[in-house]
């Protein structure tokens, strides 16, 4: 049986190619930092999502290291039965806090988050409202719910009102969004969004896992930024971005949201805990985060200096002031072989194509982080430069 599959898989796998999709793996041969050692030599690394350096910062390294001996490698359980130590408790209350939320709860990825809260929440007398652009995790997660489902443009107020004018005969309303959109930079107008959420009362959450430690004055996401953290109901984030990079996820909302939960949400029951390394490490990145205001500034500074300079270069980037800066290409080809070249030239980018962007908006997606030296971010601009003479010639 299989012969006949392997030649549909192959055939599938020629036509990825073929259409310039096809996305290989680059093996990394050093800790994740702003330069990172490839194949070809160590390079500038502008395609991680390590927004404020973290993710090889040598006080999370010991509290990891720490971490290790004193609550071992990994919890071989379910919260529920014997998986939850202290340190699980103790995120959970930093994490609450910090997000200015109720109580909060611990996954294995932010993807896990985002696909048990939909299905435990609506049924199918509810409606959820999402946009359009909003995360491949909401979109499956709702996928596994029985609630009606709602699409509205992207950031488009009118279409949401719509929505919700359309959806008044259901029993509950969510409307989700993401925070920041991961492969446009744009930043969601939340109290937009949370003023027609009262007019017509429903529920919002917010998936924030490119915002949260870095966006707003004290790095508390988007709700902080546009002043609605007692008016959202529902954040799920990340701790494998700017929160130390390594790996699990959250839902902060209401405590009863979080209690039921607990008690029903399959991606929780039903996963191994959260490693109790990765649960420490992280209570030393918010312990860093209160005094990471140089780090936010520095992260600001490059991705200012990067946008303008790369603008006064003649390339189409979209608009935005958010550390995600995509530079547009257009065609899936070229985005790859401009990857190539600016890797030739040091620097770490991948370019972007469908399905993971639209159809003919192929794009290379540079990541800032507050690692990167100036220095750096015009090191980077010059080899963009020098690539698409390349290219041109």
């Amino acid at each position: 049986m299989y012969a006949s599959v392997r030649d549909d898989l192959r055939t599938t796998l020629d036509e990825i190619r073929t259409a310039g999709l096809y996305k290989p793996e680059r093996v990394i041969g050093t800790p994740q930092s702003s330069s990172v050692a490839v194949a070809s030599g160590d390079v500038l690394n502008f395609c991680a999502n390590n927004y404020l350096g973290l993710a090889d910062h040598p006080d999370v390294v010991a509290a990891a290291k720490d971490a290790l001996d004193r609550w071992g490698y990994g919890m071989a359980s379910v919260r529920f039965i014997c998986g939850t130590q202290e340190i699980h408790k103790e995120l959970e209350q930093r994490l609450s806090a910090f997000l200015g939320q109720e109580d909060t709860i611990l996954y294995s990825s932010c993807f896990d988050a985002n696909g048990g809260v939909f299905e435990t929440l609506l049924g199918p007398e509810d409606a959820v409202i999402s946009d359009a652009l909003n995360h491949a995790s909401i979109i499956d997660g709702i996928r596994l719910s029985k609630a009606r489902r709602h699409r509205y443009a992207n950031r488009d107020l009118a279409d949401l009102e719509q929505q919700l004018k359309d959806t008044q005969d259901a029993r509950r309303r969510l409307i989700v969004t993401d925070g920041v959109f991961s492969m446009d930079g744009y930043v969601a107008p939340l109290a937009e969004i949370c003023d027609l959420a009262d007019r017509y009362d429903a529920m919002v959450m917010v998936d924030d896992s490119h915002a949260v430690g870095f966006v707003g004055p004290g790095g508390r996401g988007t709700p902080e930024l546009h002043g609605v953290m007692d008016r959202v109901d529902i954040i799920t984030g990340t701790l494998g971005k700017a929160l130390g990079g390594a790996s699990g996820g959250y839902v902060a909302a209401r405590a009863e949201i979080v209690e039921l939960l607990r008690q029903r949400s399959r991606p929780y029951l039903f996963s191994n805990s959260l490693a109790p390394v990765i649960a420490a490490a992280s209570i030393k990145v918010l312990d860093l985060l209160e005094s990471a205001g140089e780090l936010r500034e520095r992260l600001n500074a490059n991705t200012e200096l990067f946008r303008t300079k790369m603008t006064e270069a003649g390339f189409e980037i979209l608009p935005g002031d958010h550390a995600i800066a995509p530079v547009m290409i257009g065609d899936a080809a070229e985005a790859g072989r401009m990857a190539e070249l600016l890797l030739e030239r040091g620097v770490y980018v991948i370019g972007f194509s469908y399905p993971v962007v639209p159809m003919g908006a192929a794009r290379i997606r540079v990541q800032l982080s507050a690692a990167h030296s100036t220095a750096d971010v015009e090191r980077a601009v010059a080899a963009f430069v020098d690539a698409r003479a390349t290219m041109a010639g």
